[in-house]
C-alpha cells in the first residue's frame, strides 16, 4: 500500500494529503454547527468516560506512531549509509566478498583480508586517470578507536579539510576523528588488535595528536589516522620506501619495500573514468567495486523487508482502528437508552448521528496527533541509538511521507466511524427505552 501510494505523482499525493487533512475538519465543523449543537453532548461523553477514552487514544497513538516511526527510520538508515560511502568512489581489494570489504573500508569493521602487493599499487597510483590512490592499513586501536594507516591526501579527501590543527607530516603523528576524546598535543599508546582481545602497550609506541578532522557523519569520526608507514614499521614490516630515502612518508612508494595493503581507495580525475578503472582492475588478483553499488544491492534485499514492515504496520493500524470502532459500537449500545430518550423528546436522527460520529472523530483525531508525536520521538530515539552504536549519522527520517500516512489513516478511520454512527441513528426507540 505504501509503495502504491509513493508511485503516485507528487501532485496526486499532495492533493490526497490535503483532502485527508481537510475532510476531518469539515466534517467535525459540520457536526458542531448542526442545529441542535450535539457538540455539547459529545464533550459530556468524552469527560464522563475519560478513562476509557484515554485508553482508546493511547491504543491508536502507540500503534500508529511506532508503525510509521520504524518505517521512517528504515529510510533514514538508507540515507545515512549512502552518505557514509559517498567519499569512497572506488575500492580495490583482493578478490573476495564485496560486502565484507565494504564493511571493512567504509564502516571500519575488523576483518582479516589478503593484501595487495606493491606492483599493483604502483600500477594503480601511476594510472593516468587516477587522481588519488590511498592504501589503508589496520590492526591497532586505542580504547576502542581503530587506528588506520593511510596518506595525508586521503585525510583531506575524507574530511574536506580539518576542523583544527594540521595533517600528519611524520611518523608518530595522528589526526583524530571528531568523536575521539583527545585534544591536540595529547599522546597515546596504541593497543594491538581491537575489542576485549586487544593487547595493551605491545609495540611501545607513542603517538601524538596534531589535527582533528571535520565531522563526516561516518564511522571514521571515531577513527585515528596515522601515516601508513608508521603502521607497517610498528609491525616490523618494510615501510614502503627504500632505506636510503630516510623518514619520508606518503607516495610514491617503492614496490620492492611495499609490504601490502588490504584496500586501496581510488579517486579518478573524472567521474566517467571511475567505471573504466573498475573494469581495468577487476582481475584474478584484484577486485574493484563501487561501495554505492554494493549498498544498492543490499537495499534491494532490504526492500522485501521494508515491504513486509509496511504491510505489517498497515495491518496493525487497520486492526487497531477496527478494534476501536468495534468498541465504539459497543459504547453506542450503552448510550442507546440516553439517545432513545433524546429521540423521543424530538431530537432528529442527524443529531444522534452527529453525537456518535463526533465522539469517534475526536478519539481518532487525538490518537492521530499522539501517533504523530510518538512517531517523531520513536524515530529520533532509534536514530540516536543506531548512531551511538555505528557512528553513522542518521537523520530522523520522519517527514512528509509519514505525515501522509497518518493523514490517510485518519481519514479512513473517520469514514469507517460513519458505520457505528449510522447504526446508532437507526436503532428502534421503543426497544432502547425498554432496555
Amino acid at each position: 500500500m505504501r509503495d502504491l501510494w509513493l508511485s503516485l505523482p507528487v501532485w496526486a499525493q499532495d492533493a490526497g494529503v490535503f483532502a485527508a487533512l481537510i475532510l476531518p475538519v469539515v466534517l467535525i465543523a459540520a457536526t458542531i454547527l448542526t442545529g441542535h449543537a450535539p457538540g455539547q453532548l459529545t464533550r459530556a461523553l468524552l469527560v464522563r468516560h475519560w478513562r476509557t477514552n484515554l485508553l482508546f487514544v493511547l491504543l491508536v497513538g502507540v500503534s500508529l506512531g511506532l508503525g510509521v516511526g520504524v518505517i521512517a527510520q528504515e529510510r533514514g538508515l538508507r540515507q545515512g549509509t549512502a552518505q557514509a560511502a559517498d567519499k569512497f568512489d572506488l575500492v580495490i581489494t583482493a578478490p573476495g566478498s564485496e560486502v565484507t570489504m565494504l564493511l571493512a573500508t567504509v564502516f571500519l569493521q575488523p576483518v582479516d583480508a589478503p593484501l595487495l602487493d606493491g606492483s599493483l599499487y604502483n600500477e594503480i597510483a601511476n594510472h593516468e586517470r587516477v587522481a588519488m590512490a590511498a592504501p589503508l592499513a589496520y590492526g591497532d586501536s586505542w580504547q576502542g578507536h581503530g587506528i588506520v594507516g593511510t596518506t595525508a591526501d586521503f585525510v583531506d579527501h575524507l574530511s574536506g579539510g580539518l576542523a583544527e590543527g594540521r595533517v600528519f607530516a611524520a611518523e608518530g603523528e595522528i589526526v583524530l576523528g571528531v568523536d575521539v576524546p583527545l585534544g591536540l598535543g595529547d599522546e597515546i599508546t596504541p593497543a594491538h588488535g581491537h575489542g576485549p582481545a586487544a593487547e595493551e602497550d605491545v609495540h611501545g609506541e607513542h603517538l601524538v595528536a596534531v589535527g582533528r578532522m571535520a565531522r563526516t557523519g561516518t564511522p571514521w569520526d571515531r577513527a585515528i589516522l596515522t601515516p601508513v608507514e608508521g603502521v607497517w614499521e610498528t609491525h616490523v614490516l618494510p615501510r614502503g620506501h627504500a632505506p636510503e630515502d630516510g623518514e619520508v612518508i606518503g607516495p610514491p612508494f617503492d614496490p620492492d619495500y611495499f609490504p601490502g595493503t588490504p584496500a586501496i581507495i581510488v579517486r579518478a580525475d573524472e567521474l566517467w573514468s571511475t567505471y573504466g578503472l573498475r573494469n581495468e582492475f577487476t582481475r584474478s588478483e584484484s577486485m574493484a567495486f563501487f561501495p554505492g553499488t554494493v549498498l544498492a544491492q543490499l537495499y534491494a534485499l532490504m526492500g522485501d523487508v521494508r515491504q513486509v514492515m509496511s504491510v505489517m504496520a498497515v495491518v496493525t493500524q487497520i486492526l487497531v482502528a477496527l478494534g476501536v470502532l468495534t468498541a465504539l459500537a459497543i459504547l453506542a449500545r450503552l448510550f442507546a437508552r440516553r439517545m432513545a430518550v433524546l429521540r423521543a423528546l424530538g431530537a432528529p436522527e442527524r443529531f444522534i448521528f452527529a453525537v456518535i460520529w463526533g465522539y469517534a472523530a475526536v478519539l481518532m483525531l487525538a490518537g492521530a496527533a499522539l501517533g504523530l508525536l510518538i512517531g517523531v520521538g520513536a524515530t529520533a530515539a532509534i536514530s540516536a541509538m543506531l548512531t551511538a552504536r555505528t557512528g553513522i549519522a542518521l537523520g530522523t527520517g520522519f517527514g512528509w511521507t509519514e505525515a501522509q500516512q497518518i493523514a490517510a489513516f485518519l481519514s479512513a478511520s473517520l469514514i469507517l466511524a460513519l458505520g457505528p454512527a449510522a447504526i446508532a441513528m437507526r436503532r428502534p426507540i421503543v426497544a432502547d427505552l425498554r432496555g
